[in-house]
């Protein structure tokens, strides 16, 4: 029999997958030694392989069974007897039989659900851990491994300052006041303290972290209170109007997240004790409850911002469906069209606002538009141009230069249309233009007309004549 140590006997080794890569953490044990364990958090599947080596080669295992349980469960110190369990899964192994050589088995639990996160305190622990069972008729073989699990928060809706007037009458009155009332584990916690009022001698003062642990209900409850940090923020005697700052680092210490009525077992609970020490050595002081929260890991944001960053690079690649020579992807009509906005077209400006004092050629001196005065063209010719390059621009050719039409040349030319304001007479371009455009036979008639008018006023008397 193996109790007698000639029987057969076996080794049981829990390999979990990903082991290589997944994170690990500190957890205190019962003897106050911390150990790292592998971590898990709520929904978090639980898979991997068992390992069964026979001790003796060559002899049988007779079992009535295999299996693997996936526990969770609350122990109390003072009652060491009775294990709360609030989560218990079984998977079936191996059916009844014999072991003849060394075996593997693979098990998963899928999304396991994991509603509180692990916990070592005084006089109490919150463990999950991973059995395997070999049951035989005298003795089962068994194997415990444990796993460690976080539960993550995310940021609180609501996070009001905290800020109180406290004091004894007529000889002490203070106000403190906490930036928020919910901090994470590697906050900081930052505050004043105002005196509004002080009639005795204050030596110091210091500001205290101190973790409260509930076990059991009604009257078997226990209290268990640890100071976790303690700072001394004031020296000397304080007066009436001083502020005392307080920046409290969080993240150097050994907490856990805020734990209240746990499978109605137990309470884990942090203070923020405020106290103040005068010359006869008597304390006054002021406990306010804070509520800590664990935060998700920030490793989690660099790998978002590479999915971003693929996105962005996909979002061009499909987008370019249009030759590069065309900025930024646009059709070639609207090339055309931005091109035309940032380099206008000649002809919708007017000619005489520009030109040179050159002269013209004979077909610009035909032209009507060379005749008109430099004020804007009239409402019904800007909206004909407009139309018309508006035609021209659809096409992704270059802009054409301004051409006179060849139809102007044989048009007669017609002074301007009365609806045209009358052009200033000392404008020397225009001069020079009617200089140039003026038909001779104009000029012979004028200089008839002042001959005859000679000849009449050298025959004739002077007749007085209306202006």
């Amino acid at each position: 029999m193996s109790f007698f140590g000639f029987g057969q006997s076996a080794d049981i080794d829990i390999q979990l997958d990903g082991a290589e890569t997944r994170k690990m953490a500190e957890m205190k044990t019962e003897d106050g030694k911390k150990e790292r364990y592998y971590l898990y958090y709520d929904g978090e599947s639980v898979s991997g392989k068992v390992n069964i080596s026979l001790k003796k080669s060559g002899s049988r295992l007779e079992h009535q069974g295999v299996k693997i349980e996936f526990v969770g469960q609350i122990e109390l110190y003072y009652d060491r007897g009775n294990h709360h369990e609030f989560t218990s899964l079984v998977k079936e192994l191996a059916r009844p039989g014999e072991l003849t050589h060394n075996a593997a088995f693979e098990f998963e639990f899928n999304q396991v659900e994991k509603p509180y996160e692990s916990y070592a305190g005084t006089n109490v622990r919150l463990r999950y851990f991973l059995r395997v069972t070999i049951v035989r008729r005298l003795s089962d073989i068994t194997r415990e491994m444990d796993l460690l699990v976080h539960t993550l928060s995310s940021y609180p809706e609501m996070n009001n300052s905290i800020k109180m007037e406290v004091g004894i009458e007529d000889c002490l009155h203070i106000e403190f006041e906490y930036n928020k009332s919910k901090y994470h584990l590697k906050d900081v916690i930052v505050g004043k303290i105002y005196f509004l009022l002080v009639r005795i001698k204050i030596k110091h003062m210091e500001i205290a972290i101190i973790k409260r642990e509930t076990t059991g209900s009604g009257p078997n409850t226990f209290n268990e209170n640890e100071t976790i940090a303690k700072y001394e923020i004031m020296d000397g005697a304080p007066v009436r109007g001083e502020s005392i700052p307080i920046r409290v680092f969080l993240a150097g210490y050994d907490l856990t997240p805020t734990m209240r009525d746990i499978n109605k077992k137990f309470s884990v609970r942090y203070y923020l004790n405020l106290v103040l020490v005068d010359e006869e050595e008597r304390r006054y002081f002021k406990q306010q409850e804070i509520t800590l929260w664990r935060k998700g890991e920030r490793l989690r944001r660099p790998l978002q911002q590479q999915l971003m960053a693929q996105q962005i690079q996909q979002v061009p690649a499909s987008q370019s469906k249009f030759p590069q020579s065309h900025p930024q992807g646009q059709p070639p009509e609207l090339v055309s069209e931005i091109q035309e906005q940032q380099h206008p077209i000649a002809p919708q400006i007017p000619p005489n606002a520009t030109a040179a004092p050159e002269p013209p050629s004979p077909q610009q001196s035909q032209s009507p538009m060379h005749e008109e005065a430099p004020e804007p063209l009239p409402s019904a010719t800007v909206t004909s141009t407009t139309t018309h390059h508006a035609t021209a621009t659809t096409t992704p050719q270059p802009p054409p230069q301004l051409e006179p039409p060849d139809e102007d040349i044989d048009t007669p030319k017609l002074p301007s249309p009365p609806t045209e304001p009358p052009n200033s007479i000392d404008s020397p371009e225009e001069e020079f233009l009617e200089a140039q455009a003026g038909s001779p036979s104009e000029e012979e008639e004028e200089e008839e007309e002042e001959r005859e008018s000679a000849v009449k006023t050298s025959t004739q008397e002077p007749v007085p004549v209306a202006q």
